[in-house]
């Protein structure tokens, strides 16, 4: 029987690959493999100019370049700036500074206080569309919300709580409109443009990483119709409410059915005089996101529960557990022709149809001829009743113009209202409110129709090719639609981090995605949207009210797949520009060989010697931050 040979391998040349070694002679792999101690040998022709030392001249004598002087423990600076301190901009205050190590944060908020949406919109009946329970951190909740669905001021509380709790005012400049961000190439830096609206005055600020977090509704509108300015009585966006201006007995407009529109009108129908509800789409009208909850009036917290959870905070874990659950399993309510769907579309038709009272006949002007979840379902409680109501009227003849007394509508029917109330929503497009210009491009118009792309083009809603250093949170395609936003923006943070801690401690000045990998991203998006019924004919904040355009509102896909893909950064999805001039990308990274740790008596240099009863394999010399 005969018997294999095993090849000869091919020697190993000062640690280079066997490759580099083909076509010396086998008398100088002879040599090299008899003494590994600093012999010299004849380099052929052809062979990498880095293996090319002079006659009879070590290959040490003239190094590539000189070694950094630092510690690969000692990350550089990152000068961050967070633009935006609603709820995204607040557990960014307070995750990136533990989680990013030497980071200089600066979050720059518009407004006199933080939250966002939660601070501008103070309209009556301003209330969370999800259980209050569900729509906190993961990792400070309250346990003592008063409401099932919390309103305004309750929630807007618990998040001005939480940056005071974590310490986050420290890193906040309020009353600080950012209104042009700039990219300078040659510098690698942001020069961020910030006016302070208590002096008037400009300045220029200059920062390593911008992250938008501005939000999806902060940058409101009011609606184009003719004759807007002729108007003579009260005109408000329901986002800038007046709160000095007395409704009561009034004749009253709110144009819009979506979250604020439907709000609203439940909640100023009983004392208002006369209220004229304009309605153009139709929309599904649900008691909540979740489609569970049942009740028309605000759900009271019992104080015995409430009670208990401060007593037994297994007890509230396992209530907060089941509550939030809920909002992970909606996902196969998505697809066309799903039976989950059309169960959903049969239980609405009989919510509707068991709250029209006297106007039975308004079913036909509410059921939309889309499915559910085309448009964002809308929670409704007291909705359904108010247009119901003797005081209202419900108006789907589009609006021709304003007139200096009310409405006129298409079909020449005047109505002379005392105030109008527009809830007619904000940005669509999901750019910054401001010049973001890099490379000769400003984002709002690549991003816009007719754009050079005509959409907000991203990878994985996180940054876009083109504008390097550029993050956004909870941007466009930025969560799914189930799941919770703390939760979406928590996790979509921590992947941020990742991405600061590896620009600084590998040398990385400037890092964006690659754009085949935003064209792969978008082209998986499109085969993923088409299957749901999000790209039905429907006009949403989703498609930025523009039927059979792009979803950029949502993840292609469950909030589960989004937090699974965010634990693991593709690291080949980004191209990157290095500090040292050299374009090696160790020199800096590795720096002058050791780290800083080792070199301190006091220091653990052993954390990953701990209780054998406390370790879990899976996450042995896993944690970013226990290195030797």
């Amino acid at each position: 029987m005969g018997h294999a040979q095993t090849p000869t391998p091919t020697p190993v040349l000062n640690g280079l690959t066997d490759q580099i070694g083909q076509g010396l002679g086998s008398n100088v792999q002879e040599a090299v493999t008899s003494n590994g101690q600093g012999v010299t040998v004849p380099i052929p022709e052809g062979a990498p100019s880095i293996l090319k030392p002079q006659a009879n001249q070590s290959v040490y004598e003239n190094p590539p370049f000189e070694l950094v002087d630092r510690y690969a423990d000692e990350p550089r600076e990152l000068r961050v700036a967070v633009v935006g301190a609603g709820l995204s901009g607040v557990l960014a205050g307070i995750l990136i500074p533990p989680k990013v190590p030497n980071v200089k944060l600066t979050i720059f908020e518009k407004n006199a206080g933080v939250g966002g949406t939660w601070f501008e919109n103070i309209y009556p009946g301003v209330r969370c569309d999800v259980p209050a329970h569900v729509y906190q951190s993961t990792f400070a909740p309250n346990t003592q919300w008063t409401e099932e669905f919390a309103q305004g001021p309750e929630i807007q509380a618990y998040w001005e709580g939480l940056a005071r709790k974590f310490d986050v005012y420290k890193y906040l400049q309020l009353s600080q409109k950012v209104e042009k961000e700039e990219w300078d190439p040659v510098q690698s830096e942001w020069n961020v443009t910030v006016r302070d609206l208590k002096t008037d005055t400009v300045r220029v600020e200059t920062v390593d990483f911008v992250l938008n977090a501005i939000g999806r509704f902060n940058s409101w509108r009011l609606p184009d119709y003719p004759g807007l300015s002729d108007y003579k009585g009260l005109l408000r966006h329901t986002s800038n409410w007046d709160p000095n201006f007395d409704i009561k007995g009034k004749r009253v407009a709110v144009i819009g059915n979506g979250a604020s529109g439907i709000q609203v009108v439940a909640n100023i129908q009983k004392v208002v005089g006369h209220l004229d509800h304009y309605a153009r789409n139709k929309t599904w009208i649900a008691a909540s996101f979740a489609g569970h909850e049942t009740s028309t009036t605000p759900i009271v917290i019992d104080e015995e529960l409430r009670e208990s959870f401060k007593q037994d905070p297994e007890k509230y874990i396992a209530y907060r557990k089941e509550k939030e659950s809920i909002y992970y399993r909606g996902f196969k309510d998505w697809f066309k022709g799903s039976e989950k769907n059309e169960e959903t579309r049969g239980n609405l038709i009989k919510l509707i149809n068991g709250r029209l009272g006297a106007k039975p006949d308004l079913i036909d002007q509410l059921i939309p001829d889309f499915s559910p979840h085309c448009r964002r379902l809308t929670p409704g409680p007291g909705y359904l009743e108010a247009i119901t109501a003797e005081n209202t009227d419900y108006i789907q003849t589009p609006i021709k113009r304003f007139t200096e007394t009310g409405i006129e509508t298409e079909d020449g029917v005047h109505r002379e209202v005392d105030a109008i109330y527009c809830a007619t929503g904000a940005n669509g497009d999901l750019a910054p409110p401001f010049p973001v210009i890099a490379n000769g491009e400003n984002l709002a118009e690549v991003w816009k129709p007719g754009g050079k792309y005509g959409f907000p083009y991203t990878y994985l809603g996180a940054a876009t090719p083109g504008f390097p250093n550029l993050l956004f949170i909870h941007g466009p395609n930025g969560s799914g639609r189930s799941g919770t936003v703390p939760h979406s923006v928590e996790t979509q943070i921590t992947y941020f981090a990742k991405i600061l801690r590896k620009v600084g401690r590998e040398g990385i000045k400037a890092i964006e995605p690659l754009k085949e990998a935003a064209d792969d991203f978008v082209q998986y998006s499109d085969a993923f949207f088409a299957k749901t019924v999000l790209s039905e004919n429907c006009s949403s904040w989703y498609n930025g009210g523009r039927p059979g355009a792009r979803i950029h509102g949502l993840w292609p896909g469950s909030a589960s797949l989004v937090t699974l893909l965010q634990r693991e950064p593709r690291w080949e999805d980004w191209k990157y520009d290095y500090i040292h001039d050299s374009g090696n990308r160790f020199v800096w990274y590795f720096g002058n060989g050791g780290t800083r740790k080792e070199s301190d008596p006091e220091a653990d240099v052993t954390p990953y010697l701990v209780n054998p009863d406390k370790i879990d394999l899976r996450d042995v010399h896993e944690s970013w931050w226990l290195i030797p």
